[in-house]
């Protein structure tokens, strides 16, 4: 299956999910209210969710004057991948890092850490900046967007269920006939895991995708597997202290700590098989 058929089945899935919880909780009510806070959410992110991300790592601007040989890399790929220049940004953290935001190509940012501007070689950065304009193009912000608002939409409801068992606002006959206590167990507990476990699932889906686009953007899938074994070691032993895992999708690898079980629920695959997927791409010519 490719990625773009599993993203948009998982998404469907996630929607789905949404539909089913928002009947459950108020019937035909319930299903429109869920569906309108899904459309004005997702509307919110979709549009300003680059200046929030940007704004909460206190991002600043990079130009050709202050970062001339990052300025280069960006825009012999943009031109390479025949997009906009995007602007880039510097994040003050030692922890080495990259993502990449906005809504469409015409408005997109790149944003690098100080650590990684550090420790990457030239052609290192560039295997990392065509991952980065990879997820542009494919516009893997907003489908992360998408999901990340849906799954909220999902745990949302979820916490109103909980409260409405703790106060009441769930018992009588009404309850009864959307399921009772099977459904109300659904709606606050079962369901927020499904939609994470989805909204991880997307998540994984695009990187291993990124990887592969940003691969064939810089013609050498080697570039980026020397980069990761950089950046994953680094931010073991250092994570980035700001970061937080409503954000942590968005970075080339996972920010937080990922240790023993945490890595089932990371946002990120597993770095060796990133790396054993580029090598193979390198292999296979």
């Amino acid at each position: 299956m490719s990625s773009s058929i599993k993203t948009t089945f998982l998404l469907a899935a996630l929607s789905g999910l949404i539909l089913l919880i928002g009947g459950m909780l108020g019937g035909r009510g319930g299903l429109v209210i869920a569906f309108i806070f899904a459309i004005g959410m997702n509307f919110f992110s979709y549009w300003f969710s680059d200046k929030m991300v940007l704004r909460s790592y206190g991002a600043q601007p990079l130009d050709q004057t202050n970062a001339p040989e990052l300025y280069g890399i960006v825009s012999e790929l943009a031109e390479a991948a025949r997009i906009p220049m995007p602007r880039l940004y510097l994040i003050d953290s030692d922890t080495p890092n990259a993502f990449a935001t906005g809504r469409n190509p015409q408005h997109a940012a790149v944003a690098v850490t100080r650590g990684i501007m550090r420790i990457c070689t030239r052609e290192e950065l560039k295997g990392v900046i065509g991952h980065e304009l990879s997820h542009v193009i494919n516009r893997d912000i907003l489908v992360s967007s998408v999901a990340a608002t849906l799954a909220m939409v999902v745990m949302f409801i979820g916490s109103m269920a909980r409260w409405g068992a703790i106060f009441g606002g769930f018992g009588g006959r009404d309850e009864d006939e959307r399921g009772g206590i099977i459904g109300l167990i659904f709606m606050a507990i079962l369901a927020p895991i499904a939609a994470s476990m989805i909204q991880l699932a997307i998540s994984r889906t695009r990187e291993y995708q990124a990887d592969a686009s940003g691969a064939r953007l810089t013609h050498n899938p080697l570039l980026l597997a020397n980069a990761l074994r950089k950046l994953e070691a680094a931010n073991e032993r250092m994570p980035m202290p700001d970061a937080t895992p409503s954000t942590a999708h968005l970075f080339i690898v996972n920010p937080l700590s990922a240790a023993g079980i945490q890595r089932m629920f990371s946002t990120h695959p597993p770095i060796e098989d990133r790396i054993r997927r580029l090598e193979q791409m390198a292999h296979s010519g």
